[in-house]
């Protein structure tokens, strides 16, 4: 069955995002005098769980914080270090390539529409997408419901689909909606388990999407 769409993760896929809210996280905790455990951070990595998660964390050690107090802090603190962030290397060859071949484009973030939408105005690819589709209005990854009304938005089968997932959670989310995943880990998560997955690239510059889709 040829490929008629992509869909892409976003924060940790599209662009490293991840890497700056686990920054600001870890400072978090830093002010508090306690360490960020990677392992709570690679357990909630890639759902909706992330900001409740390291508050409900960092209170377990710090009794007594205001968690709506410390909110826009942290937001603050991680809008300051994507400032100058750009799409992973790659990406914008492959939205390109794909416009180029007719295929059609979705983003699929367990974040909210209000987090994915600026940032991908600001980084000046909003354009390729036909359809954004976040955390806000679908159920969260792992749960397959994202990518199900991806393929709904853009009115193509699972078969004609690829996804490109960065987490082993948008990997489930990806295989259990029945689509091909591409996994391309970033820094923070190369070295989590991506058996799931169809593929496993170490960048987008590692294969083209032509090379890709011939496969």
């Amino acid at each position: 069955m040829p490929t008629r769409a992509l869909v892409f993760d976003f924060d940790g896929t599209l662009a490293d995002t991840e890497s700056a809210v686990l920054q600001s996280w870890r400072e978090v905790f830093r002010d508090h005098g306690v360490e960020l455990p990677m392992e709570a951070w690679y357990a909630v990595i890639g759902t909706q769980h992330t900001t409740p998660a390291m508050f409900a964390l960092l209170a377990e050690h710090v009794p007594g914080i205001d968690p709506e107090a410390l909110r826009p802090v942290t937001r603050a603190r991680v809008l300051k270090l994507l400032e100058k962030l750009g799409t992973r290397d790659g990406v914008r060859s492959y939205l390109e390539t794909a416009k180029d071949h007719g295929l059609k484009l979705a983003v699929a973030s367990s974040s909210s529409g209000a987090w994915v939408n600026p940032h991908l105005e600001r980084l000046g690819i909003a354009s390729y997408f036909d359809a954004v589709l976040t955390g806000d209005l679908h159920k969260a990854k792992p749960d397959p419901d994202l990518y199900l009304a991806a393929l709904d938005a853009l009115d193509v089968l699972p078969g004609e689909s690829i996804a490109f997932e960065d987490t082993p959670h948008g990997v489930t989310s990806a295989k259990a909606a029945g689509l091909t995943c591409v996994a391309v880990p970033n820094a923070i998560t190369e070295s989590l388990d991506f058996g799931q997955a169809d593929v496993v690239l170490p960048s987008f510059t590692a294969k083209t999407l032509e090379a890709l889709l011939s496969r």
